[in-house]
């Protein structure tokens, strides 16, 4: 159960994060951009997720690692303070795939 909320929590904090980053943090250009559109994609298993269901877990791990990804590219590409935030991106990302892999192990 414990891993189940942990997982939830770092899907909730990601989709948080990548919105704010993208519309009041450190925005491509000034008043938010389009990107901020990236977050939609993490929506779309939150009620899987938060309902417990094994399927979505298991996709949901794949779809997360498009934002380890990015984490990490623009983690090294970029200067603070969207580095940091790059790194908080991977942080949550990791947490979330590595929590997920255990909640479905655990389930089996």
């Amino acid at each position: 159960m414990s891993l189940r909320i942990t997982a939830s929590a770092f899907l909730a904090a990601l989709a948080v994060l990548t919105l704010a980053w993208e519309l009041w943090l450190a925005p491509l250009r000034p008043g938010g951009s389009w990107l901020a559109l990236k977050t939609v994609p993490l929506l779309l298993p939150a009620r899987g997720i938060f309902s417990g269901r094994i399927y979505t877990y298991r996709w949901a791990t794949m779809l997360v690692l498009a934002y380890v990804a990015e984490g990490c590219v623009r983690a090294y590409a970029e200067a603070p303070p969207v580095a940091t935030l790059a790194l908080i991106e991977l942080a949550l990302a990791t947490g979330f795939f590595v929590t997920s892999n255990a909640y479905v192990r655990a389930r089996r």
